[in-house]
């Protein structure tokens, strides 16, 4: 029986599997649905498509630079529970996701799922994630990633935080590519994990997070009894140094720097510059952290148990 391409549609938006599975599933049952999807049962594939509507708000970031140091990445691959993402086969998966992401053109994690494997170029990734969600037997979702290309003199460094749990890829401008720049990224990556900064610079920080914050501010000063009978601009002139303060925690650059508290960001950056011989700046940089806004489930262990018990 000629094998269409609406049945393979068909059997993968019942499954979940990929299309190239599903094609020979057919092929295999003679165009037989029903049996197309117990063949798929039996090697175990169809079993992630139950798995995907469950919460993965678990898993790794991985950092990733090129050899020539001209492309940098930043992946997030989730996972159900913390138990998987300590699985030394899905930590090898996520690193070799983020080898396909460094030779990628895809420019988010949809457009990605949909290129060929790079480690078995007759499936898609798309199709290897659910072969992996079927071994390893939890949802799995390559969430996001971002990637650096160099385009000009300087490092692209990265660092990885806590097995994972945090990972940090910046990327510094300089004349002179020397070896210190490494160690300089190094640390302005572990002050970016540590204290997470939004923005580089105060220059860089958009009027409408500023008018924001200090609306917040407003509305805290106006709602605290203390301030009730000090002058409007006595309560101003607060706001606007407690604004100061707080934006100076979220400008990389003008945070104290976590290993010399007597200095700022900046000061360092300075300092390694003299070293070096040229100017060193902070061209961008990107901050993962594990499940960071995913809604995680909240599960009673107890109820668990006793509904395993049943």
């Amino acid at each position: 029986m000629a094998i269409t391409a609406a049945m393979v549609k068909e059997l993968r938006e019942t499954t979940g599997v990929g299309m190239l599975d599903c094609k020979k599933a057919l092929a295999e049952t003679d165009g037989n649905m029903e049996a197309a999807v117990e063949y798929l049962r039996e090697k175990g594939l169809a079993a992630s498509q139950k798995k995907a509507g469950r919460i993965a708000a678990e898993g790794v970031v991985t950092a990733l630079v090129a050899d020539d140091n001209k492309t940098g990445v930043l992946v997030e691959v989730n996972s159900e529970t913390d138990f998987v993402a300590k699985n030394p086969i899905f930590q090898e998966y996520v690193g070799q996701v983020a080898q396909q992401v460094i030779e990628s053109k895809a420019t988010d994690a949809d457009a990605l799922l949909t290129e060929a494997w790079k480690f078995d170029s007759s499936i898609t990734l798309a199709d290897a994630l659910s072969q992996k969600i079927a071994v390893i037997g939890e949802n799995l979702k390559i969430r996001r990633f971002e990637k650096f290309e160099k385009a000009q003199s300087g490092k692209l460094v990265s660092y990885v935080h806590g097995a994972g749990r945090i990972g940090v890829l910046i990327e510094l401008s300089c004349a002179n590519e020397s070896d210190e720049l490494v160690e300089l990224g190094k640390n302005l990556a572990m002050q970016i994990a540590a204290l997470n900064p939004k923005f580089v610079a105060s220059e860089n920080v958009p009027q409408e997070f500023v008018d924001h914050e200090k609306e917040i501010l407003t509305k805290q000063a106006m709602e605290d009894p203390k301030n009730a009978n000090k002058p409007e601009n006595i309560v101003e002139k607060m706001i606007v140094g407690r604004l100061a303060k707080e934006l100076k925690e979220f400008c990389l650059i003008e945070q104290a720097y976590v290993k010399e508290s007597d200095m700022t960001v900046k000061q360092y950056i300075e300092s390694v510059a003299k070293v070096v011989g040229a100017p060193i700046s902070i061209t961008r940089f990107v901050r993962f952290e594990t499940g960071e806004g995913i809604e995680k489930k909240e599960e009673n262990f107890a109820d668990e148990v006793a509904k395993a018990m049943q």
